[in-house]
């Protein structure tokens, strides 16, 4: 299953799903892992608390994570965990060592 995971170090799970400025493309199965690729983003938020969905912003996020079926991050607005469902992407809110994600 190819999965997306938020990570600033690439070994842990680590950042917030609006915060992302990449995201880490990996083939799971069991416990096997291969890193596919690293896809670069523009954060969705913009950093104020209270800021509005951007859907031109999400939009580029979402063609990165074509073909993904899951992507974990440690926390998720409800409206972008909405928007990941309706494109079939299911968001899982993880934190700690991208070693320890199976599927």
């Amino acid at each position: 299953m190819q999965v997306a995971i938020v990570s600033t170090d690439g070994i842990n799970v680590d950042e917030h799903f609006g915060r992302a400025e990449r995201f880490l493309i990996y083939e799971i199965e069991g416990e096997n892992q291969i890193l596919l690729a690293i896809r670069v983003v523009g954060p969705l938020s913009e950093g104020d608390r209270g800021h509005d969905f951007n859907s031109d912003r999400f939009a580029e996020i979402a063609d990165k994570l074509s073909g993904c079926r899951r992507v974990y991050c440690t926390r998720i607005g409800e409206k972008p965990a909405a928007e990941l469902r309706n494109l079939g992407i299911e968001p899982v809110v993880s934190d700690g060592p991208i070693a320890r994600i199976t599927v």
